[in-house]
């Protein structure tokens, strides 16, 4: 059976068996390890994915909430979810000065700081990163996962942004291939995947499709995990397809076709990267790490005493003031860092690499220029 109800158009909750078999075959593929559909289960996005599994960190004691570690910055996504359970938001800085890095010092202090006011139930980890643009190594992603495991907490692995790395010497590593790789003593540490075909190559986000795969997870805790998601009937039919059309490449006279289409969209994305960061580490009083990944670039920026004080009369945080200039006076709109959670003391703006290069260009030139008269006004 397809998993696809011919009569109402329902499939299997857990999504097209069809589809989850052409992910777990990816998996395999991609990481070298087997993967099995049992363990996948696909959503309206990799976001319905995310607040499921976060659902199942949950706790019938009031007494005690459950805590979620998020890195700092963060995609809003983790802190709204955690607001709506009315968890606890246990921040952990990535390391800027080393390229956006997880330092497990840092993991350490956040952890033993919230231990005292929540039970800490798993730590999310956005890998290629955003708004950081990070490709987090696999000694790294070790590190995380030794640390999950001592503490006996999930690990949720934000992969949607995979087949966006733009280094050249670097390549994405799944949390699953190095928990895998770790040996048998690390073969209960739990592990939540994700994906989705909003990202990528293919950047389909109206279509809604993504999954998760369910690494060492108890078998009452998926069975409790296939009546959580049996409430929602099932996920869109058509981001499922997508998916499918995702993690299968075609074959036969179309796949030629499919990898000079592919491989042009991953190319112009990687060019775009690359002078979008040499471009923004022209200006002065802007820094910007290596680009590695994903689709953006969060420079830091350097913002005149001034201008802080004047932000903070019109209770705002300086880099919104920055960024609310900026439109103002360019008609160029970004997201300021603190939208994202910063490290006290330092300001951002997150930008995209997805506008065509001609335009990029445009953009970055009437940065360049807007940022030396905002420095100069307020200096």
């Amino acid at each position: 059976s397809s998993g696809i109800n011919a009569e109402y158009g329902y499939t299997d909750s857990v999504g097209i068996s069809t589809v989850r078999n052409h992910v777990a075959e990816y998996i395999t593929q991609r990481d070298g390890y087997p993967a099995s559909p049992d363990d996948i289960f696909i959503g309206t996005g990799a976001s319905s994915c995310i607040k499921n599994i976060m659902k199942l960190c949950l706790t019938m004691d009031i007494t005690v909430r459950p805590g979620f570690m998020i890195p700092v910055p963060q995609y809003p996504l983790y802190s709204a979810c955690t607001a709506e359970f009315n968890a606890e938001l246990i921040s952990y800085y990535m390391d800027e000065n080393n390229n956006w890095t997880l330092n497990p010092d840092e993991l350490e202090r956040a952890y033993n700081e919230a231990k005292s006011r929540c039970a800490p139930k798993a730590i999310c980890v956005i890998n290629p990163g955003n708004p950081t643009g990070q490709n987090i190594p696999p000694e790294n992603i070790a590190e995380i996962l030794k640390f999950a495991n001592k503490h006996d907490l999930l690990v949720m692995a934000d992969e949607v942004y995979q087949n966006n790395i733009w280094g050249d010497d670097d390549q994405f590593v799944s949390f699953k291939k190095v928990l895998r790789s770790l040996g048998p003593e690390y073969d209960s540490q739990p592990l939540a995947s994700f994906h989705s075909v909003s990202k990528g190559f293919m950047g389909e986000c109206g279509l809604r499709g993504g999954y998760c795969e369910m690494t060492n997870f108890d078998p009452d805790v998926k069975a409790m995990l296939q009546k959580l998601i049996s409430a929602s009937l099932c996920s869109s039919t058509s981001g499922q397809v997508a998916i499918s059309c995702m993690v299968k490449a075609p074959t036969g006279d179309a796949a030629e076709l499919y990898k000079a289409e592919t491989d042009a969209v991953l190319a112009s994305l990687k060019d775009r990267s690359i002078m979008v960061h040499e471009k923004l580490n022209q200006i002065p009083g802007i820094v910007c790490n290596d680009l590695q990944g994903a689709m953006y670039a969060f420079p830091r920026i350097e913002i005149p005493k001034r201008a802080i004080e004047i932000a903070e009369s019109k209770g705002m945080q300086p880099d919104f003031f920055y960024c609310l200039e900026l439109l103002e006076h360019t008609g160029i709109c970004v997201v300021p860092g603190s939208g994202f959670w910063q490290y006290p003391g330092t300001f951002h703006f997150r930008m995209t690499i997805l506008p065509p290069k001609d335009q990029l260009v445009v953009f970055l030139e009437k940065l360049a220029k807007f940022h030396v008269e905002f420095r100069e006004k307020y200096g």
